[in-house]
C-alpha cells in the first residue's frame, strides 16, 4: 500500500511540475503591447551581502547552475513560441544581467529596475518607481516589453510575490493578465 502510494506522489509531482503555461497567457503575448515583470534567475541565498558593490558580480548574489539553466529554459519558451520582443531591460545587479544574458542574449540596464531591499539602497525607492513608471507611460510598441529585475520592484508595481524566474505579464496598465513558472 506503501509502494502504491509512494508510486502516485511520485506521478502527481511530475504532473505538476510538467504544467505548461495557459494557451490563452501564450496567446496575449503572441499579440505583443504587454509589459514582461521577470524576477531574476535562481540565485541562492537572500538580500545583497555586506560588501555589495555594483561592479564587482564577486560581491553579489549570482545565478548558480540551476539559475542559468532556468534562464536558458526561459529564453527557449519565448523563443519557441515565437514571442515578438521589442526591448530587454535589466536591472544592474548581476543576477539580472545574467538572467538577461543567458534567456535573451541582447538587453540593456535601467536602474530604475534595481533592487532597493537592503537599508543601503531603500533610499532609492521612490526615485526608481518614479522613473520606472514614468517610462512605461511612455513606452509605446506593438512588440513585449521585458523588465528583469527583482522581487521588491514587482512587489511595488503589482502587488504580488513572485518566485525565482516568474514571468507576470500585464498590459500597459500594469493589470496582470497571467502568470507563468514553469517553461
Amino acid at each position: 500500500m506503501y509502494k502504491k502510494f509512494l508510486i502516485v506522489l511520485s506521478i502527481f509531482a511530475f504532473l505538476i511540475t510538467s504544467v505548461k503555461p495557459d494557451e490563452s497567457v501564450i496567446k496575449e503575448l503572441k499579440k505583443g503591447g504587454n509589459i514582461i515583470f521577470i524576477r531574476h534567475a535562481i540565485a541562492p541565498g537572500g538580500g545583497d551581502p555586506e560588501n555589495f558593490k555594483l561592479n564587482d558580480c564577486s560581491t553579489q548574489r549570482n545565478l548558480d547552475s540551476q539559475g542559468i539553466e532556468q534562464s536558458k529554459r526561459m529564453g527557449l519558451f519565448f523563443k519557441n513560441n515565437n514571442i515578438p520582443i521589442d526591448l530587454v531591460l535589466s536591472s544592474e545587479w548581476c543576477r539580472c544581467k545574467d538572467t538577461a544574458k543567458f534567456a535573451f542574449k541582447n538587453y540593456n540596464t535601467f536602474n530604475a529596475l534595481n533592487s532597493f531591499f537592503s537599508p543601503k539602497f531603500e533610499k532609492n525607492k521612490e526615485k526608481q518607481m518614479k522613473d520606472l513608471n514614468k517610462f512605461l507611460e511612455n513606452w509605446q510598441s506593438n512588440k513585449n516589453l521585458i523588465l528583469i529585475t527583482h522581487y521588491v520592484v514587482i512587489l511595488e508595481s503589482l502587488n504580488k510575490a513572485v518566485s525565482s524566474g516568474e514571468i507576470v505579464i500585464t498590459d500597459r496598465k500594469l493589470n496582470i493578465l497571467g502568470s507563468i513558472t514553469k517553461y
